[in-house]
């Protein structure tokens, strides 16, 4: 079995990853990446990504950045803790602890260090721009990087190996080595070429969630996950073992094991990210023709994720959404439209429904009461203009046209599994925090692999959570071993 000595062993290849290994090997750092995928394939998830980052300037986050993650950082918190606490963080760290949730410290550092971690980015050749996202109505502005997460991860991955980071191409982590519980000493992989290997130095775990593992999906969110499937083809080399390996050593957990980022896609499509995002503009029904959700319920940036759950719930976690010809009138409506497949297409509604699979009688009621219930109004496509049904249940609450005017079209609809949200507890430093609440000597997170979001994901953050982290990863492992 090889030995290989380093200072740091980064274990993943993308942005959360990179960040690691650049901003160690910045400070002099012997640094090794481990990446399942191949050179060509390097970069998870991140390679596939637009990279939406929730910035209203490039130097801003937006004003809700730290106050939205806090509230969905556990559950059943008292509102008024919540709202004190973002003000007195160390008060937050000592009660949170034994509530599972995320310490106040370490949101307060993740928004403070954004900027700067942009600003890191545009001096290793990443550029951004506020550019077109596939949000018809939004809430928040989205900064995104030109040329989406994988600009990010070739960027990054010119600048470590131009500062003598080693990588280590379809080889993945298997075991932390420990001296006792509190330190790791490094970890045991297995390359395809190299067989065993053992990399000694700190460890910094950013191999995303377990959206890819199928026993692992089934154990934390039950057996409705076989109706899930990874948002992108990157997503299915996130097997979890980053979290398990850590587990095992005493790591705490963080986050809702329980839960996803959820994304509305078509089935029918092989490509990255096949999303629809239209239907706030007709209506959603399941196998049985019938609707189950407020389709508009909000901005579809704000909103999409807790209809996708709808969505999820339904008989097989499918459903199709239901146009007219009016959705045309929208401008730039395509925007929200992502997959490579043609609408599904019938002159009635009953040879559309024909054509779904759909009991034909049933989709007519459906849509006959759901345009009975439609009242004249001020219609604004592009804002929410509370254009809404009345006496129907469930209620749309913007938007609510009449569908009548054929030929009809419909696009099928699953939920996605962009990442998991259960992951490792860390501090403001991404060192990985045991059950005891005090930190594992060695050892970091970062990325998807750190546990943070409950419930509801906070649209633009995940890319950033990443890409800060990382980098407080690299540059504590530098700082901590000055300190031995």
């Amino acid at each position: 079995m090889a030995e290989l000595n380093f200072d740091l062993i980064v274990v993943g290849c993308g942005v959360a990853g990179l960040s690691a290994a650049v901003a160690g090997a910045e400070r002099g750092l012997r640094v090794a990446v481990l990446e399942r995928a191949s050179r060509e394939e390097r970069g998870g998830q991140s390679r596939f990504t637009e990279a939406y980052l929730r910035m209203k300037s490039h130097t801003e986050v937006t004003d809700d950045f730290d106050g939205f993650l806090a509230e969905h950082s556990g559950y059943y918190q008292d509102p008024d803790f919540v709202a004190e606490t973002l003000a007195d963080r160390a008060d937050w760290s000592a009660q949170t602890r034994a509530l599972g949730s995320v310490d106040a410290s370490v949101i307060g550092t993740f928004a403070e260090q954004v900027p700067g971690t942009i600003e890191w980015l545009k001096r290793h050749g990443v550029k951004f721009d506020f550019l077109p996202t596939q949000f018809l109505t939004s809430t928040q502005p989205r900064l995104l990087p030109v040329g989406g997460g994988e600009a990010i991860v070739e960027a990054l991955a010119a600048k470590a190996e131009a500062l003598g980071a080693e990588f280590f191409y379809e080889t993945s982590g298997r075991e932390l080595l420990t001296e006792g519980y509190a330190k790791v000493l490094g970890i045991r992989a297995l390359s395809r070429l190299q067989g065993d290997l053992v990399f000694r130095g700190a460890v910094v775990l950013a191999s995303g969630g377990f959206e890819g593992n199928t026993e692992m999906l089934s154990r934390y969110l039950g057996p409705r996950s076989v109706y899930l499937r990874p948002v992108c083809k990157g997503a299915y080399y996130n097997r979890g073992e980053g979290i398990q390996m850590a587990l095992d050593v005493g790591a705490a957990a963080s986050g809702d094991y329980g839960s996803y980022h959820a994304e509305p896609v078509d089935p029918r499509s092989g490509i990255s990210e096949p999303s629809i995002f239209v239907f706030p503009y007709g209506i959603l029904i399941n196998k049985q023709g019938l609707r189950f959700t407020d389709e508009a319920p909000g901005t579809v940036d704000a909103w999409y994720e807790r209809v996708t759950r709808q969505i999820y719930q339904q008989d097989e976690g499918i459903a199709w959404v239901i146009l007219d010809q009016k959705v045309k009138d929208v401008p730039n409506y395509r925007l929200a439209i992502r997959t490579d497949q043609a609408a599904i297409e019938g002159a009635t509604l009953a040879g559309l429904a024909a054509k779904l699979g759909v009991c034909p009688s049933t989709l007519q009621d459906t849509v006959s009461r759901y345009n009975a219930a439609c009242v004249p109004g001020d219609y604004k496509p592009l804002q929410l203009d509370g254009v809404a049904t009345e006496g129907l249940q469930p209620p749309k609450s913007n938007w609510a046209l009449p569908l009548d005017t054929g030929p009809f079209f419909a696009y099928p609809i699953i939920s996605a599994n962009v990442f998991t949200f259960g992951g490792l507890k860390v501090d403001e430093r991404a060192q990985v925090i045991n059950a005891d609440g005090q930190p594992i000597g060695n050892l970091y997170a970062a990325g998807e692999t750190v546990g943070l979001y409950f419930g509801n994901y906070a649209g633009g953050t995940s890319v950033l959570k990443g890409l800060v982290f990382g980098r407080l990863a690299g540059q504590a492992a530098m700082q901590q071993r000055g300190a031995q």
